[in-house]
Protein backbone atom coordinates (compact mmCIF):
# COMPACT_ATOMS: atom_id res chain seq x y z
CA UNK A 1 0.00 0.00 0.00
CA UNK A 2 0.79 3.62 -1.04
CA UNK A 3 0.83 6.01 2.47
CA UNK A 4 1.22 9.36 0.54
CA UNK A 5 -2.60 9.38 -0.32
CA UNK A 6 -2.97 8.76 3.66
CA UNK A 7 -1.05 12.02 4.69
CA UNK A 8 -0.98 14.45 6.10
CA UNK A 9 -2.69 12.80 9.48
CA UNK A 10 -3.55 16.05 11.98
CA UNK A 11 -4.83 16.07 15.48
CA UNK A 12 -6.04 19.33 17.01
CA UNK A 13 -2.13 20.63 17.57
CA UNK A 14 -0.43 18.54 15.06
CA UNK A 15 0.80 16.89 11.50
CA UNK A 16 1.93 14.41 10.83
CA UNK A 17 3.73 14.06 7.71
CA UNK A 18 6.08 12.20 5.40
CA UNK A 19 10.12 14.15 6.14
CA UNK A 20 11.48 16.00 3.22
CA UNK A 21 15.11 16.61 2.76
CA UNK A 22 14.79 20.26 4.00
CA UNK A 23 14.03 18.14 7.47
CA UNK A 24 17.92 17.30 7.79
CA UNK A 25 18.52 20.53 9.88
CA UNK A 26 15.50 19.81 12.19
CA UNK A 27 16.58 16.07 12.64
CA UNK A 28 20.24 16.60 13.48
CA UNK A 29 18.98 19.18 16.05
CA UNK A 30 18.04 16.67 18.38
CA UNK A 31 19.14 13.24 16.76
CA UNK A 32 22.64 14.02 17.44
CA UNK A 33 22.28 14.68 21.13
CA UNK A 34 23.73 12.16 22.99
CA UNK A 35 20.68 12.18 25.36
CA UNK A 36 18.37 11.03 22.71
CA UNK A 37 20.60 8.52 20.43
CA UNK A 38 20.79 6.64 24.52
CA UNK A 39 17.26 5.73 24.19
CA UNK A 40 17.31 4.46 20.58
CA UNK A 41 20.28 2.13 20.93
CA UNK A 42 22.61 3.77 18.57
CA UNK A 43 25.30 6.51 18.29
CA UNK A 44 24.06 10.12 17.92
CA UNK A 45 23.70 11.44 14.19
CA UNK A 46 26.59 13.51 12.61
CA UNK A 47 24.44 16.03 10.18
CA UNK A 48 25.36 14.47 7.40
CA UNK A 49 23.85 10.76 8.99
CA UNK A 50 20.54 13.29 9.18
CA UNK A 51 20.72 14.59 5.67
CA UNK A 52 20.82 10.70 4.65
CA UNK A 53 17.69 9.30 7.20
CA UNK A 54 15.62 12.87 6.11
CA UNK A 55 16.32 11.59 2.26
CA UNK A 56 15.81 8.11 3.21
CA UNK A 57 12.31 8.50 4.72
CA UNK A 58 11.39 11.05 2.13
CA UNK A 59 11.40 8.18 -0.44
CA UNK A 60 9.86 5.38 1.58
CA UNK A 61 6.18 5.32 1.57
CA UNK A 62 5.26 1.93 0.92
CA UNK A 63 3.80 -0.46 3.69
CA UNK A 64 3.04 -4.33 2.23
CA UNK A 65 6.20 -6.01 3.32
CA UNK A 66 8.19 -6.94 6.81
CA UNK A 67 10.88 -4.77 7.52
CA UNK A 68 8.72 -1.31 5.87
CA UNK A 69 8.87 1.42 7.78
CA UNK A 70 6.83 4.51 7.44
CA UNK A 71 8.67 7.94 9.66
CA UNK A 72 6.82 10.92 10.33
CA UNK A 73 7.80 14.19 10.74
CA UNK A 74 5.61 15.65 13.82
CA UNK A 75 5.08 19.13 13.46
CA UNK A 76 2.71 21.67 14.80
CA UNK A 77 0.24 22.24 12.76
CA UNK A 78 0.15 26.59 13.67
CA UNK A 79 4.44 26.88 13.25
CA UNK A 80 7.09 25.55 10.50
CA UNK A 81 9.78 22.88 11.99
CA UNK A 82 9.62 19.76 13.17
CA UNK A 83 9.32 19.00 16.86
CA UNK A 84 10.24 15.02 16.51
CA UNK A 85 8.93 11.83 14.50
CA UNK A 86 6.59 8.94 15.08
CA UNK A 87 7.93 5.88 13.69
CA UNK A 88 6.14 2.44 12.46
CA UNK A 89 7.64 -0.83 11.33
CA UNK A 90 6.03 -4.06 9.89
CA UNK A 91 7.29 -6.46 12.00
CA UNK A 92 5.11 -9.37 10.87
CA UNK A 93 3.01 -8.67 7.25
CA UNK A 94 1.31 -11.92 7.40
CA UNK A 95 0.46 -11.61 11.59
CA UNK A 96 0.04 -7.90 10.87
CA UNK A 97 2.30 -6.60 13.86
CA UNK A 98 3.89 -3.45 14.05
CA UNK A 99 6.46 -1.78 16.17
CA UNK A 100 5.50 2.09 17.04
CA UNK A 101 8.13 4.57 18.43
CA UNK A 102 8.51 7.80 19.03
CA UNK A 103 11.31 10.69 19.39
CA UNK A 104 10.85 14.45 20.22
CA UNK A 105 13.02 16.84 20.66
CA UNK A 106 13.73 17.59 24.44
CA UNK A 107 12.81 21.48 23.94
CA UNK A 108 9.61 20.31 22.94
CA UNK A 109 8.90 17.47 25.61
CA UNK A 110 6.48 17.87 28.36
CA UNK A 111 3.80 19.38 26.42
CA UNK A 112 1.78 16.07 25.15
CA UNK A 113 3.14 15.99 22.02
CA UNK A 114 4.37 12.14 21.86
CA UNK A 115 0.94 11.55 23.56
CA UNK A 116 -1.14 13.03 21.04
CA UNK A 117 1.34 12.20 17.62
CA UNK A 118 1.46 8.28 18.64
CA UNK A 119 -2.29 8.01 19.21
CA UNK A 120 -2.87 9.37 16.08
CA UNK A 121 0.07 7.23 14.55
CA UNK A 122 -1.68 4.04 16.72
CA UNK A 123 -5.15 4.52 15.35
CA UNK A 124 -3.86 4.97 11.66
CA UNK A 125 -2.29 1.65 12.34
CA UNK A 126 -5.14 0.15 13.79
CA UNK A 127 -7.76 1.78 11.54
CA UNK A 128 -5.90 2.19 7.92
CA UNK A 129 -3.11 -0.21 7.74
CA UNK A 130 -5.12 -3.61 9.87
CA UNK A 131 -2.85 -3.96 12.31
CA UNK A 132 -3.47 -6.26 14.38
CA UNK A 133 -1.05 -6.21 17.14
CA UNK A 134 1.36 -3.06 17.86
CA UNK A 135 4.04 -3.03 20.03
CA UNK A 136 6.86 -0.56 21.88
CA UNK A 137 10.09 -2.00 22.96
CA UNK A 138 11.70 0.75 25.28
CA UNK A 139 14.65 1.35 27.78
CA UNK A 140 13.15 1.09 31.70
CA UNK A 141 14.86 4.12 32.36
CA UNK A 142 12.84 5.62 29.94
CA UNK A 143 10.11 6.89 31.82
CA UNK A 144 8.58 9.44 29.34
CA UNK A 145 7.99 7.08 27.02
CA UNK A 146 6.40 4.60 29.49
CA UNK A 147 4.07 7.01 30.36
CA UNK A 148 2.99 7.70 26.66
CA UNK A 149 2.74 3.90 26.38
CA UNK A 150 0.24 3.93 29.02
CA UNK A 151 -1.63 6.82 28.45
CA UNK A 152 -2.08 5.33 24.85
CA UNK A 153 -3.54 2.16 26.51
CA UNK A 154 -0.90 -0.34 26.25
CA UNK A 155 -0.58 -3.01 28.56
CA UNK A 156 3.37 -4.29 30.14
CA UNK A 157 3.79 -7.29 28.52
CA UNK A 158 7.35 -7.85 29.66
CA UNK A 159 10.28 -7.00 31.47
CA UNK A 160 14.07 -8.04 29.59
CA UNK A 161 16.68 -7.73 32.16
CA UNK A 162 19.99 -6.42 30.94
CA UNK A 163 19.45 -7.92 27.48
CA UNK A 164 21.16 -5.00 25.38
CA UNK A 165 25.01 -3.97 25.83
CA UNK A 166 24.67 -0.25 24.73
CA UNK A 167 28.33 0.60 24.65
CA UNK A 168 29.80 -0.47 28.46
CA UNK A 169 26.25 -0.14 30.05
CA UNK A 170 23.85 -2.89 30.40
CA UNK A 171 20.11 -1.83 29.21
CA UNK A 172 16.79 -3.59 30.47
CA UNK A 173 13.33 -3.45 28.25
CA UNK A 174 10.16 -2.91 28.45
CA UNK A 175 7.77 -4.05 25.84
CA UNK A 176 4.47 -2.79 25.89
CA UNK A 177 1.59 -3.87 23.34
CA UNK A 178 -2.12 -3.30 22.22
CA UNK A 179 -4.62 -5.39 20.04
CA UNK A 180 -6.34 -3.59 17.58
CA UNK A 181 -9.77 -3.82 20.15
CA UNK A 182 -7.74 -2.67 23.13
CA UNK A 183 -7.08 1.10 21.29
CA UNK A 184 -8.60 1.19 17.08
CA UNK A 185 -10.30 4.14 16.67
CA UNK A 186 -8.17 6.78 17.58
CA UNK A 187 -6.83 7.80 14.62
CA UNK A 188 -6.14 11.72 13.30
CA UNK A 189 -7.95 13.19 10.58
Amino acid sequence: MDIVPLLPMTTPRLSLRLFTPGDADDLYAYQSLPSVARYLYRPAHTRERSEQVAAERAAHSVWRADGDKLALAVCRRDEPGVLGEVTLALADARAAQAEIGWTLDPRHQGHGYATEAAAALAGFAFDRLGVHRLYARLDVENTGSVRVCERLGMRREAHLVENDLDGDRWGSEYIYAALAADIGGQSGG
